[in-house]
């Protein structure tokens, strides 16, 4: 009874926040709030630079979580593979409470770090470095690894013995049994951590605050350059919006934002669907 309130709780809560967003962001997206005064076509083969809309900041947004997954994923699969499948009791044990350590750091710290390595690289190594979409992109891998390795290092130790042990007994080594057999029988699993690190850094702003992003910048030219982002902008226009017009606008944000996430989640859960559907029936 007691964890049927809690979900039911949990939904409510949700549910209350989402129709909020809806219900005053919904008139305030269109258009001229993602494109202003700049036609469509010109703003997608970037031919014009879009000024005082958020198609900028869509662009930096997406920009940011695919950099940032792409960082992340090869050495957070590795580690947790590691930490799964090579590591000894108490290697494991060190390592597995140095990730829980990493996980618990708060996120303007990592900001704080990656702007001091970027103060770093521009005194000692070229002055042409300042913050920008690289820097940020590799301080929310960093933030984001830790929940790849657990999800991974989790999915893999949680498989049955006999899925384990088949290979093996048919000659497999031990790379090939992770390759052709553990990781794609904990795909699906390792899925889920990946739509956790997608959230991460789709809602994150204390970290961008301090590597690179910035309220107009439009679309960004290369990894070096500044951007902008969508939990930036709402950050933005909630603390000096002057209107009621401007404060509709950080709604709409909020509510484009909260579609992107959706999106990209309900294509990382179909994903998962093929995997678990190709791992039980062949096809």
């Amino acid at each position: 009874m007691f964890s049927w309130c809690c979900a039911l709780l949990l939904a409510t809560g949700f549910m209350f926040i989402v129709g909020f967003l809806v219900v005053k962001g919904y008139r305030g997206i269109n258009l001229e709030l993602i494109f202003a005064d700049t036609r469509l076509l010109d703003a997608f083969f970037l031919k014009r630079q879009v000024f005082g809309g958020l198609f900028p900041a869509i662009i930096g947004t997406l920009s940011l979580i695919l950099l940032s997954i792409g960082f992340a994923l090869p050495l957070g699969l590795a580690s947790g593979i590691f930490l799964a499948e090579y590591a000894s009791p108490r290697l494991k044990s060190f390592f597995s409470l140095m990730v829980d350590i990493l996980a618990g750091i708060p996120s303007i710290v990592v900001g704080l770090f990656g702007f001091s390595i970027t103060i770093f690289l521009h005194h000692f190594f070229s002055s042409q470095i300042f913050p920008c979409l690289l820097i940020s992109a590799l301080s929310l891998a960093f933030l984001i690894l830790p929940y790849i390795i657990k999800t991974t290092q989790v999915a893999i130790e949680s498989l049955p013995l006999q899925v384990r042990l088949t290979a093996p007994s048919l000659g497999a080594t031990k790379l090939e049994n992770i390759i052709f057999v553990l990781l794609p029988s904990a795909l699906s699993d390792i899925v889920s951590g990946i739509v956790l690190a997608i959230g991460r850094c789709a809602e994150d702003t204390a970290v961008i605050m301090l590597t690179g992003v910035v309220a107009t910048a439009g679309v960004p030219r290369s990894v070096f350059s500044n951007f902008e982002a969508l939990p930036f902008y709402i950050y933005y226009i909630a603390s000096e919006y002057s209107n009621s017009s401007e404060l509709m606008k950080g709604y709409g944000a909020a509510l484009i934002l909260l579609l992107i996430s959706a999106g990209l989640f309900a294509l990382a859960h179909w994903i998962k669907l093929k995997i678990e559907q190709k791992t039980r029936f062949g096809y």
